[in-house]
């Protein structure tokens, strides 16, 4: 339990230092299953099902970013670790700004992984607004025909057949009030570009040149309006670079931390 909320977490236990990988919209703690490999070495590495996806437990119609970042802070007091490196992918690093925001004590360092600060526009949130619909209406397998390989630049979804397919797996297995209620949660959330300025802790951004979710050009803006974090640009990947280009991503990821 990480609160009140029963939560799916794993823990590799040891390392002077810890990441948290947070995982993104439509996905659980799975996709990180090769990645980790590159990393678990060097440091403690824990992942977690946020709530509403993988087996974590469903908790009311909406899940905001604001719960989701409790839950973790509980989960990592339950664990006794007092400061941790918070990597959030896509939807996971909207959960990582909320923590940072709500529980800065907890955070060693910041690693926004295909995610932004940015709130939704009002584009974004009409189309959450039909995936809600679409879920509803019982047809969620639309969501796992679509978005897999939507995260994956052009030209490496044909080797990353497996992966797109695993990710699909994931999206039918996810429960429907699940999905809702996270993309309920990413409709709320609000900006964080001021908090991010004002934080403290290190910070990361770790972008796909070819990512079609945040594209180059509004990437580029975000790391201009951020010159207090360390940019690290993968330049053959989309929105899955811990896929696309594993290694790459590792090597940022623990040059930052300083492994």
């Amino acid at each position: 339990m990480a609160g009140d909320t029963a939560l799916h977490l794993c823990d590799s236990e040891k390392g002077e230092k810890c990441v948290v990988l947070l995982h993104g919209y439509l996905e659980s703690m799975l996709v990180w299953e090769e990645f980790i490999p590159l990393i678990y070495k060097s440091v403690r590495v824990v992942t977690v099902d946020l709530p509403g996806h993988g087996i974590s437990e469903v908790k009311g119609a909406v899940h905001t970013m604001d719960y989701l970042a409790d839950v973790v802070a509980a989960a990592l007091s339950s664990l006794g670790i007092a400061k941790a490196y918070i990597v959030g992918h896509s939807m996971g690093g909207y959960v990582a700004l909320a923590l940072c925001e709500r529980h800065a004590e907890v955070v060693e360092g910041l690693v926004l992984l295909h995610s932004t600060p940015n709130a939704d526009s009002e584009e974004k949130r009409k189309n959450r607004e039909r995936e809600i619909a679409v879920v509803k209406s019982g047809k969620k397998e639309l969501l796992a025909a679509t978005a897999p390989s939507k995260g994956f630049a052009a030209e490496n979804r044909g080797r990353c057949r497996e992966y797109i397919e695993d990710l699909a797996e994931i999206i039918h297995m996810t429960e429907d009030e699940g999905i809702i209620a996270l993309l309920g949660g990413m409709i709320e959330r609000k900006d964080q570009n001021d908090m991010l300025r004002q934080l403290p802790a290190p910070q990361l951004f770790i972008l796909g040149r070819k990512d079609e979710y945040i594209t180059a050009e509004v990437a580029e803006a975000m790391t201009t309006a951020h010159p207090q974090a360390t940019v690290a640009w993968m330049e053959n990947s989309g929105h899955m670079s811990f896929i696309e280009e594993p290694h790459q991503c590792a090597s940022a990821l623990l040059k930052f931390i300083g492994c």
